[in-house]
């Protein structure tokens, strides 16, 4: 592990979100899509950078949000949709619900990325050829995968927006 004044996210580029062939390419694609457009907003910031809150009316960090959806790749794909009931919730549980938020660290921005990729590239080997009509036990429905894609495409999206913010007010950078 690099010292605190050395490790900075690494820099990534997109590729183009293209339409695919298919329902299942197209969800697949912009799902992939959401998740390096984060990464492409944390790209070269410190950890101090990542775990700053840099506007005063929320308690936002770009290393929070990264924590956030690492926990909400395991919850919503590993635990609930495979049904890996015996797998940890990441972050926090009930105990402290806001433990991805809050507690992320420059010190342990580093790691934090790394969880985050592994949960990703742990989602992606879940979902990998399971039907998009899979029903699986909801909180008071019976959902599906494809329901399962949807909201994780809305909840990327919806902290995108977050992270745009966040991005700007660290260092000016924007994008798209």
């Amino acid at each position: 592990m690099t010292s605190l004044s050395e490790w900075a996210a690494p820099v990534v580029g997109r590729r183009e979100n293209v339409p695919a062939g298919t329902e299942r390419e197209s969800l697949d694609r912009y799902l992939d899509w959401h998740r390096a457009t984060l990464l492409w907003k944390c790209g070269g910031l410190t950890g101090g950078q990542l775990a700053s809150r840099p506007l005063a009316t929320t308690n936002l960090s770009l290393l929070g949000m990264l924590r956030h959806m690492a926990k909400v790749e395991r919850y919503w794909t590993r635990i609930r949709f495979d049904g890996d009931r015996a797998l940890d919730l990441i972050y926090g549980a009930d105990e402290d619900s806001d433990a991805d938020w809050d507690e992320g660290t420059a010190e342990s921005a580093e790691a934090d990325y790394g969880v985050y990729l592994a949960e990703v590239d742990a989602a992606r080997k879940t979902l990998e050829g399971r039907a998009l009509d899979e029903i699986f036990p909801g909180r008071k429905y019976e959902l599906t995968l494809r329901w399962l894609y949807l909201h994780m495409i809305e909840e990327y999206a919806r902290h995108l927006g977050h992270a745009d913010l966040l991005r700007e007010a660290i260092d000016g950078a924007k994008g798209q």
